[in-house]
């Protein structure tokens, strides 16, 4: 756990939020440290998506506080959201490109939407952006021409294009085949040590969650009933946690 006196990148406490009269979260509390990767795991239905989208904004809490680098957002107004925002990244489960625009134009869309550069800058942004995750010839392709790891790839790329210092992924390797899986663990790492991000990954994939993270979260009845390492849920005794253990 990061030290809390120095101010974290995100920083969730008592964080509440249901639909339908159903409790999803039930007083969470996560802080994620500079540099810091930690993934959330758990069961289909425990809220970890929900997650993401309230540290995004695309939700509000029902209760509780979320706090980037400092700043509360849950009660921002859209334009104070959306400078907010611009400084996390978010890849989307099923990479969400723009089905009519070329990959490279789809990573220069954030670009073109909350900076004012160049057209030839954003161009030559984007290209890099798209070489920096393996996909340097192909940003004149459409997202129809692509499989759906090169979709992660651009996604990603795309969810660099603005330099975030946070970066969310939801379910990175999610329908992926084991080697396509293992590239983008493999990248996620190589960006990681390259820009130092705080970093919030949800999954289902305990082997990945292994591989990339520096702490792993697992929810259930929407608490978190253990936060540490591989090696402290291994070693849990909790039933639920054994059990999760065991079964992924």
């Amino acid at each position: 756990m990061p030290d809390q006196d120095v101010v974290a990148p995100v920083a969730v406490h008592n964080l509440r939020k249901g639909f339908g009269g159903q409790a999803v979260l039930n007083g969470i509390d996560l802080h994620i440290g500079q540099g810091e990767t930690v993934s959330v795991l758990g069961r289909s239905g425990t809220g970890k998506s929900v997650l993401l989208k309230l540290i995004v904004g695309l939700h509000k809490p029902d209760q509780g506080s979320i706090r980037i680098h400092g700043n509360e957002i849950t009660n921002l107004s859209l334009e104070e959201l959306n400078k907010s925002r611009a400084g996390i990244g978010f890849l989307f489960q099923d990479a969400a490109l723009y089905d009519s625009l070329t990959l490279e134009e789809n990573v220069a869309f954030p670009m073109r939407r909350h900076i004012g550069i160049r057209e030839i800058e954003r161009k030559d942004r984007a290209r890099k952006l798209l070489a920096s995750v393996g996909m340097e010839n192909d940003g004149n392709k459409l997202p129809s021409q692509i499989s759906g790891g090169m979709k992660k790839r651009v996604g990603l790329a795309r969810a660099l294009a603005l330099d975030p210092d946070i970066l969310l992924f939801d379910e990175p390797t999610s329908g992926l085949d084991p080697i396509t899986s293992s590239e983008i663990e493999e990248l996620i790492l190589k960006l990681q040590e390259e820009r130092k991000t705080a970093s919030l990954v949800v999954t289902h994939d305990l082997r990945g969650a292994k591989t990339v993270s520096d702490r792993l979260v697992l929810l259930n009845e929407g608490h978190i009933v253990i936060d540490g390492s591989f090696n402290d849920l291994r070693a849990s005794r909790d039933p639920f946690v054994a059990k999760f253990m065991r079964d992924g």
